[in-house]
């Protein structure tokens, strides 16, 4: 079944930006992500913690200790797992491209910066 013009524009709207609305995902060129350490040391240790706990809930047969266990290593994961800092490159790498294939990914780049722009 075809799709009526108002339908059409409206996909076609969407896909715009969609498309477009690619550069919020993505860092910006020259950033990186690095983890906070802190926060996945501190995950870890909860973590296990809480399955140690929920071990020791198994064992003696206590439910309400063993929930308590799941909670508390599901809370550790979700701490060690939180978003990673972004950190802007200070001076970024000049890059050396001579090979056919460096070109065509520099075309490639300079085409999706101007796509973003």
């Amino acid at each position: 079944m075809p799709l009526s013009e108002h339908e059409q524009r409206l996909l076609d709207e969407m896909e715009r930006n969609l498309y477009g609305g690619d550069a919020d995902v993505v860092p910006a060129r020259g950033a990186r992500l690095r983890p906070n350490y802190r926060f996945v040391t501190l995950g870890a240790i909860v973590a296990v913690v809480g399955v140690a706990v929920m071990i020791v809930g198994v064992m003696s047969q206590a439910v309400v200790v063993g929930v308590a266990g799941f909670v508390l290593s599901f809370v550790g994961v979700m701490i060690a797992s939180r978003p990673s800092t972004t950190v802007s490159a200070s001076k970024p790498q000049p890059v050396r491209r001579t090979g056919f294939m460096q070109r065509m990914e520099q075309q490639w780049d300079d085409r999706q910066d101007r796509r973003t722009e």
